[in-house]
């Protein structure tokens, strides 16, 4: 009991300062898409090489907490149990280092174990990679399309160039299709898209204006 309890507190921590250097490789939700034929794309990018506009833009959209909290946005989550006890519709309060911790190291369904998980993982990384490891990991493997993971693959997919050419409204239309990357499309947006992508625009300029974005570029 005692080797099994050392084993889970030891082994995260040594797989997450392992991937504090290396990338990380495929994750549970890749697999489980390569499996259902959607095909694999990703192409790992240093952080200097994926625009800023797309870093803007992402917090903007995801976390604009980023750079305050250490892991957990408290009033996003009081905000998303409020919403989901009174609506159909499930709200999210997930900050950007949670998302990325579930991204690399769990599965995709959620249960209770998971989110349990996921919240060690999150304090894990918070403390043994920091903020601009994190934005890296988070942005080199978020699902962009089918079969789409990556900044750099959803660039290049949607807009035939590199992720450190993206422009603000590019940056905006692939933050805006994170919530649902195999329905909405970035590269021919529908009317609710472009609206979102016009609502993050304005928020990233926030982010740029207000130094948002600062513990990603120290």
């Amino acid at each position: 009991m005692l080797g099994l309890l050392i084993f889970l507190l030891v082994g995260p921590v040594a797989v997450v300062a392992l991937y504090r250097i290396v990338p990380p490789p495929i994750t549970w939700l890749m697999v489980q898409r390569l499996v259902e034929g959607r095909g694999f794309d990703r192409r790992w990018v240093a952080l200097s090489d994926i625009s800023p506009q797309l870093v803007r833009a992402v917090i903007a959209s995801e976390d604009s907490g980023f750079c305050q909290h250490h892991g957990f946005d408290i009033d996003a989550i009081e905000k998303a149990l409020h919403h989901n006890a009174v609506s159909e519709r499930i709200r999210g309060g997930s900050t950007i280092s949670q998302q990325t911790a579930k991204n690399i190291f769990l599965w995709p369904h959620r249960d209770w174990v998971r989110k349990g998980l996921e919240a060690w993982f999150t304090v894990l990384i918070e403390g043994i990679w920091g903020k601009p490891r994190i934005m890296e990991v988070y942005l080199n493997s978020i699902e962009w399309g089918p079969g789409v993971y990556g900044a750099e693959a959803a660039a290049q997919h949607n807009f035939h160039l590199s992720a450190g050419r993206l422009s603000p409204a590019q940056a905006a239309r692939l933050a805006a299709i994170i919530p649902k990357p195999l329905s909405w499309k970035a590269a021919r947006p529908g009317p609710y898209i472009q609206r979102r992508s016009g609502t993050i625009v304005a928020r990233a300029g926030v982010v740029r204006r207000d130094d948002l974005d600062a513990c990603v570029y120290p």
